[in-house]
């Protein structure tokens, strides 16, 4: 059976990888993959426990907005695993984007420049400066991190988080 069909039964969870080759094809966002209500909402109620969590490399993402047509703006509680980073290439995209730290400790370097967040921390920059996250901590770290990419083909948020398992 080829990977679609086995994605198709349930045999397997795709990865944020197939996913992102998916939706590049189909011509759509990724996000689309993970909505919980009609794509024509105008407004998106998530309970807690109807979030889609995807794994990543080093961690898990939980949308917060699935749901939202035509989204300009994208919402992720993230949990990073101890001394995860976001690779060794830092991120650029347009928008801005905010970081808000929940739990344990993280780091930014953006433009060079290194700010520490502890909980109750927050960050807010323009994208499109050369950014890279990590967390140094031997325990999980938390963060509200919210993308505003001027255009949603981007996909900013698959350069922070790479590859992963659908849970």
């Amino acid at each position: 059976m080829n990977t679609l069909s086995l994605i198709e039964n349930g045999k397997v969870s795709p990865s944020v990888s197939t996913l992102q080759r998916l939706a590049l094809t189909l011509g759509v966002p990724i996000a689309a993959f993970f909505e919980v209500q009609p794509m024509d909402s105008e407004i998106v109620h998530l309970r807690s426990d109807r979030r889609v969590q995807v794994s990543f490399a080093h961690g898990l993402l939980e949308d917060l907005g699935a749901g939202m047509a035509e989204r300009t703006i994208e919402p992720f509680l993230i949990t990073l695993e101890p001394h995860a980073d976001s690779g060794p290439t830092p991120v650029v995209h347009t928008g801005q984007e905010f970081v808000y730290c929940l739990e344990g400790q993280i780091e930014y370097v953006v433009d060079g420049q290194a700010y520490v967040l502890e909980p109750g921390d927050s960050l807010l920059f323009d994208a499109n400066l050369p950014h890279c996250w990590l967390n140094r901590r031997p325990e999980a770290s938390k963060a509200l991190m919210v993308i505003c990419p001027f255009e949603a083909r981007e996909k900013p948020a698959l350069r922070h988080f790479g590859m992963g398992e659908k849970r």
